[in-house]
């Protein structure tokens, strides 16, 4: 059946028996399609490489017969370049999901990092990128919904407060707190999966890799020598010598927390006060050879003689074959005895970085020392220099002070 298509002739178009077409005479293919169930769709019936395909354009009324056959039109002149436009709906409805990425990241990137850097990046992708981009299309994802995904989380986002034992009350929500820095953290992690969906032939370009760094402010937090000799009483009174042990070698050392809770026994070479962390346990994946002090190393032997003959860690765990895992309650007893209520674990390893410096040591060995990668991790601790450099500029002048004279006026 063939007429001109207008608003009157598809609302008067009646039920049949069975579904049925009727065709524009304006363009030619196009037409409407009436269903057994009264439902009307506009359609375009073409031929291409000598098969008859069928394509839906879309239902009336939510298309008007206008729009549809202007529709039609553009995909005609597509199948006359040779074009399919049903390849081009199943390639679409079949390309991969930030979901897809996501998964593939998790399972093929992931496992190469660090495990606590691994944790951290799937917590993220969870909690902030899949709940906002789950279906939507890799290849649609644009810079400014990345700005708008990063713009979003520095605002921060409200949080349960702390359940009171015996409250009865609903437990109310703090306020909104700004996280710039979870949103750096989260536009890094972008950049690095569409990177890899450019690799993996997802897109052809990274909508993150130029992503707004929201400005950060640095946390320095070195202890005081009275500070540093409360926390040494505190871990000496505390009946957990084990985890106390941990805390005091991170102090002598400047070692990471999961450095020293995985270290073992075979890494130490008491005799010439070096110990070896292996690639597996250090966040660069690199071997870092260190010296260690007197006091680190009898902390080791006397390590040898607390845990079970054949033991590998110095610090075994709970679990038999595994290190210690937890120490969040024996810090927070810690940070209380010694009244330190602001100090992180990490805030040691500044610490031990900030003695050296006064030391006289370089920004160099510092370097080699905490095992950084990046001359730029180590520069942190450049404007500690300022007192030994200090230091020698008064001596300078002390040996210059007989021989110079001020003269007035």
């Amino acid at each position: 059946m063939n007429t001109r298509l207008t608003e009157r002739t598809v609302k008067a178009a009646g039920i049949g028996s069975r579904k049925y077409v009727i065709f524009d005479e304006d363009c030619s293919g196009f037409g409407l399609c009436v269903y057994e169930s009264g439902r009307k769709g506009f359609v375009l019936i073409y031929r291409i490489a000598g098969r008859q395909r069928r394509f839906t354009i879309g239902g009336w009324p939510a298309w008007s017969v206008t729009a549809a056959r202007e529709e039609a039109k553009r995909l005609k002149r597509e199948i006359d370049r040779g074009d399919d436009p049903l390849d081009g709906r199943k390639s679409s409805r079949e390309a991969p999901t930030v979901k897809d990425l996501a998964e593939r990241f998790i399972a093929e990137h992931l496992p190469k990092l660090e495990a606590t850097n691994a944790r951290d990046q799937i917590s993220m992708l969870e909690k902030l990128v899949l709940p906002e981009w789950r279906n939507q299309k890799v290849a649609d994802i644009t810079p400014h919904d990345v700005d708008k995904l990063l713009s979003k989380i520095a605002e921060g986002r409200t949080r349960p407060a702390k359940r009171q034992p015996k409250a009865k009350r609903r437990t109310p929500l703090k306020p909104a707190k700004p996280t710039p820095v979870r949103a750096n953290r989260v536009g890094e992690a972008l950049r690095k999966m569409f990177n890899l969906a450019v690799q993996w032939r997802m897109r052809s370009d990274n909508p993150a890799l130029g992503f707004r760094k929201r400005p950060e402010t640095a946390r320095e937090r070195f202890l005081s020598f009275d500070e540093i000799n409360r926390l040494a009483d505190a871990l000496a009174r505390d009946e957990d010598q084990r985890a106390a042990g941990i805390i005091r070698l991170c102090m002598l050392t400047g070692a990471r927390l999961g450095e020293v809770r995985t270290a073992t026994f075979d890494q130490f070479n008491l005799d010439l006060a070096i110990w070896t962390k292996q690639a597996a346990y250090t966040k660069q994946r690199r071997t870092h050879r260190i010296p260690i002090s007197p006091e680190a190393v009898a902390l080791v032997r006397l390590r040898r003689e607390a845990v079970p003959p054949g033991c590998l860690f110095l610090f075994p765990g709970d679990v038999e074959g595994q290190p210690v895992q937890e120490l969040k309650r024996f810090w927070a007893r810690m940070r209380e005895n010694a009244e330190i209520p602001d100090v992180r674990i990490h805030d040691l390893r500044h610490t031990f970085a900030s003695l050296l410096v006064s030391g006289g040591a370089s920004l160099e060995m510092i370097g080699k020392l905490l095992g950084h990668t990046q001359i730029g991790t180590t520069q942190s601790y450049a404007h500690l220099i300022e007192s030994p450099l200090r230091a020698g500029v008064n001596a300078v002048g002390e040996m210059l002070r007989p021989r110079l004279k001020v003269v007035g006026e």
